[in-house]
């Protein structure tokens, strides 16, 4: 398999522009406007939530995501994600969506805990030069969606205009949108996201490991066929979700699908790159630092009606992410890479008087290791200490994850879903590591955080 992804970095964004665009020669030059659409929208929305018990916490707290500060033997009824939108149909051509989300993405401390503070003074030139009047401080949350009350705060998610049918079968998207790598965007439904039906159960593999599931941009949406078996899409995107742009470098992103057996058989493989810090100086051997990130990505499954199985791959390679310190005094640049497999299932079990999934379940295993040249770089003689740039690819820490549930369906779009939730840790390091001064990141033994859920999950207006 790894192979396999080596070889498939290969495969160019250019070759799937060019495919995109030679859809143009098909363009159509008028649309159908025999029938006029009338302007209409609908309101609608999606939360989901549980009653947690975390019977288990890693000592060391290594977990990146919504339990891995929150201390052993904590009870939580809360939501996790709430979302309010609204889609309008404007014209045969033209659609809008827009999405406000409030979700529960403690960035640090313990749960409960207000968020961090950040305070600043604010001052202004009174009279004369030389002499400042403090007006005040202000103080601002930095802790994810959590405002200094401890409150969700609601946000733009999605915001997006769709040109419908730019040429035969593609669609135009601009704006605030999910990404090629998480679909959502009532087109195509062939990535892992979509298949894997339950983000109200936890994000994708290629999600916990940092890949953008939505940013600001323009993507292509595109089939290659009348039946929408074999498609592409391509994004050009800042790179930063939702937040505003704050650098030069943008996000390429881009994914080519096939599907067989009357749509059973999905095959998806994906490419993205993005600059992060290019051309920036640093004293030392190294001089510039050239710092990306491109991942490769396999998806593959068997979508059935009865029963569902899906395998999700990845490779990620950051060019120059972890910062050694040299006992010589000057910094170097390492690159890592990163390597994930997913494998999940789903089925039913018992269906209703109308062939709707009454009682299913699901269970899923993931293998993370971001760990790629890390004892290289431990054990050269002259590393002192090393950072690693970004934080979802932290190289010490090897994950895995499982999760195993139910879910009962009492009414279309209401889910009741008892499960069991749980992450292990374990370091990168050998415990042979030569190192002496890197001896603090080698733990014995694993770390685990284990959750018992009772997760409520519902969908109005669709």
């Amino acid at each position: 398999m790894l192979n396999f992804l080596k070889v498939a970095k290969k495969v160019s964004i250019s070759s799937i522009l060019l495919l995109s665009l030679s859809g143009a020669l098909h363009a159509q030059t008028e649309n159908d406007t025999t029938t006029e659409l009338k302007p209409h929208g609908v309101l609608w929305g999606s939360a989901f939530g549980d009653f947690a018990y975390k019977g288990n916490a890693d000592n060391l707290a290594r977990g990146n995501n919504q339990y891995g500060t929150v201390p052993a033997n904590t009870n939580l009824l809360q939501w996790r994600r709430v979302y309010l939108g609204y889609s309008y149909e404007i014209s045969k051509s033209f659609s809008a969506d827009i999405v406000m989300a409030a979700e529960n993405d403690y960035a640090a401390g313990l749960l409960g805990q207000p968020a961090n503070a950040i305070s600043t003074n604010v001052k202004t030139v009174a009279g004369q030069t030389g002499t400042t009047t403090t007006l005040g401080t202000l103080a601002f949350g930095n802790n994810g969606d959590i405002l200094l009350n401890n409150k969700f705060v609601p946000y733009i998610k999605l915001a997006n205009l769709r040109w419908k049918n730019l040429w035969k079968g593609t669609d135009l998207v601009f704006g605030q949108m999910n990404g090629p790598a998480y679909g959502i965007n009532g087109r195509n439904n062939q990535t892992s996201e979509e298949v894997w039906a339950y983000r109200s159960i936890e994000k994708t593999v290629s999600d916990l490991a940092g890949t953008p599931c939505f940013d600001f941009g323009a993507e292509l949406q595109g089939w290659f066929d009348d039946k929408g078996n074999f498609g592409y899409d391509v994004m050009v995107a800042n790179g930063q979700q939702a937040k505003p742009e704050n650098d030069p470098y943008k996000w390429i992103s881009a994914d080519v699908y096939a599907k067989f057996f009357d749509k059973r058989l999905i095959i998806d493989l994906y490419q993205d790159y993005e600059k992060l810090h290019w051309g920036v100086y640093n004293a030392g051997p190294n001089g510039t630092w050239y710092h990306d990130r491109n991942t490769t990505k396999l998806f593959a499954a068997w979508n059935s009606k009865k029963i569902t199985i899906g395998f999700e791959g990845f490779q990620t390679t950051l060019l120059g992410d972890v910062k050694v310190s040299g006992k010589d005094g000057n910094t170097y640049y390492r690159t890592t890479d990163a390597i994930a497999m997913s494998f999940f299932v789903r089925g039913r079990i018992v269906s209703d008087n109308k062939d709707r999934a009454k009682l299913s379940f699901f269970a899923r295993y993931d293998n993370f290791d971001p760990s790629g040249n890390l004892n290289n770089i431990a054990n050269d003689i002259n590393t002192k200490a090393y950072t690693a740039t970004t934080a979802a690819y932290d190289p010490t820490t090897k994950t895995q994850f499982m999760v195993l549930g139910f879910d009962y369906t009492p009414l279309k779009n209401i889910h009741i879903m008892p499960n069991f939730w749980i992450f292990t840790y374990n370091s990168s390091l050998t415990d042979n590591t030569k190192n002496e001064a890197l001896n603090n990141f080698v733990t014995s033994g694993k770390g685990t955080d284990a959750v018992w859920r009772l997760s409520f999950y519902y969908i109005f207006g669709k």
